[in-house]
């Protein structure tokens, strides 16, 4: 469907009735304007030769100041009724698919109220979604970026597991993070030229970090928080030492350190809270059954991984 082809058509009987009524009381107005334009003239031209009383020409103008505000009134009503006859015909406001009609042939429609039919955009098609809130920086960045279609940042898998063919790119971010998920939501654009997407279907989103740098992941369970800041526990033959980290983004149950964590440092990942810096442990496979002691801590070493 094209944008400007014709939809719908309202019966435009009473419409059309309303807008001759309206112009045939401007035409009224327009009369009386120009007879009351005539006696303030004849008026004023007579109080000059002090042949009339002065009230009287004063009373003339005001009624031909009326008169002109009258056919102003009457021109306003016109214009409006016109937008009421000219909108008795829908046309289409854009061009995309349309949906199955809400109204039959003869149905009684209210402006405002009754919903026709509803268009959706085909090419590109836009996906909304809600990012967390540590990955603002990140898409702020691509967003400045002119290389996001080369790159493949944005990519959708159907439900069928199929990659979709072509990669989106960012149309705008949402104003503010939502409080409540710590969340904000981003609507992008992907290229739907043989209309294969549809409006509501859902795919999973998946973002490419292509920035080429390593870096260090280790599970997000073996990090304490104090005080705004993060901390670990590593582990030096059998004693324990806490470090302070900085961390980037959180990938499901994992996290990026951004530094203060060297490669293939012993790292706790059970049991942190009941630990204190010089603590001693015993070091065991995090899959295993820990310390000696029931719920005792379980160490991993950091992986370093290539973004």
């Amino acid at each position: 469907m094209d944008k400007g082809q014709k939809l719908y058509s309202i019966d435009p009987q009473q419409y059309r009735g309303a807008y001759e009524q309206a112009v045939a009381q401007l035409h009224v107005n327009e009369a009386n304007l120009a007879k009351l334009q005539q006696d303030a003239d004849r008026y004023t031209e007579l109080g000059k030769q002090d042949a009339i009383a002065q009230q009287t020409v004063q009373h003339a103008q005001e009624d031909l100041e009326a008169g002109k505000k009258q056919v102003e009134a009457a021109k306003a009503n016109v214009s409006a009724v016109e937008v009421n006859l000219r909108y008795s015909t829908i046309y289409a406001p854009l061009s995309g698919t349309i949906g199955i009609s809400q109204v039959k042939i003869g149905a009684s429609v209210t402006p405002g109220s009754t919903l026709l039919n509803t268009i959706s955009s085909d090419n590109p098609i836009a996906v909304d979604v809600a990012l967390d809130e540590n990955l603002i920086p990140f898409i702020e960045k691509e967003n400045r970026s002119n290389k996001l279609i080369a790159d493949s940042i944005f990519t959708l898998t159907l439900s069928d597991q199929s990659k979709y063919p072509y990669p989106g790119t960012i149309y705008i971010i949402d104003r503010a993070v939502d409080p409540q998920t710590a969340t904000i939501k981003v609507r992008l654009l992907f290229p739907n030229p043989t209309n294969f997407l549809r409006t509501g279907m859902s795919a999973n989103l998946k973002i490419l970090n292509n920035s080429g740098a390593e870096t260090i992941l280790i599970p997000y369970r073996a990090v304490v928080e104090q005080m705004a800041e993060y901390f670990v526990f590593v582990v030096n033959a059998d004693t324990v030492a806490q470090k302070k980290i900085f961390i980037g983004q959180q990938i499901r149950d994992m996290v990026v350190v951004k530094s203060g964590l060297e490669e293939n440092e012993t790292v706790v990942l059970d049991g942190v809270q009941k630990l204190r810096n010089g603590a001693k442990v015993k070091v065991s496979a995090p899959t295993g059954s820990g310390a000696d002691s029931p719920g005792g801590p379980k160490a991993d070493s950091s992986k370093r991984k290539s973004s």
